[in-house]
């Protein structure tokens, strides 16, 4: 047990690690806010399961940013008209995982709106001169339609993470998205 009975736990630690750390801290009582990459939709599904189970609740959430999740809420209204799509994610050359877990949570997401089975195609870059971008290209005989969102320093992700974490203080349950908070 821990001595200092903290009520949220935050990990941004390192891609794949995250559901590890989350079923730790429902195990410790603490109820995990995740924002590291790599958790799957089966582990997000076991954990809401064991949450629920501990009447504790937590969050999984692919990023902070409130544009992105603004971002992805515009790209699943025109995925539903324009089901011909694709991302391109650029970030920093120290970033680890590609794809992102950002790009490939918003695939999932539009994958989903769009009711087809097929991957949306994801491109990676990572070069020096990025910080954290994201576009979704959207197609169609005669027009092209592109969202996309830039961000610059990691204060995009101040009011997402204070949102988030005041949502895990009462959720019930673990939920995916930002969106949840907001």
């Amino acid at each position: 047990l821990l001595a200092s009975k903290p009520a949220v736990m935050l990990d941004v630690t390192e891609a794949g690690l995250g559901a590890l750390h989350a079923r730790v801290a429902l195990e410790c009582g603490v109820r995990p806010l995740i924002g590291t990459s790599g958790v799957s939709p089966a582990q997000a599904s076991e954990l809401d399961v064991y949450a629920r189970e501990q009447k504790l609740g937590g969050l999984i959430v692919p990023n902070f940013s409130l544009g992105m999740v603004l971002l992805q809420r515009a790209a699943e209204d025109i995925v539903q008209h324009m089901g011909q799509c694709e991302i391109i994610e650029l970030h920093h050359e120290r970033k680890k995982d590609a794809p992102s877990g950002t790009a490939t949570d918003t695939a999932r997401r539009l994958a989903s709106k769009r009711g087809d089975a097929s991957p949306i195609p994801i491109h990676s870059v990572r070069l020096p001169g990025h910080y954290a971008h994201q576009e979704v290209l959207f197609g169609a005989p005669g027009e092209t339609l592109r969202l996309r969102h830039d961000m610059s320093s990691p204060e995009a992700f101040g009011p997402g993470l204070v949102a988030a974490a005041r949502y895990c203080q009462t959720a019930v349950g673990v939920a995916v998205g930002l969106r949840h908070a907001l």
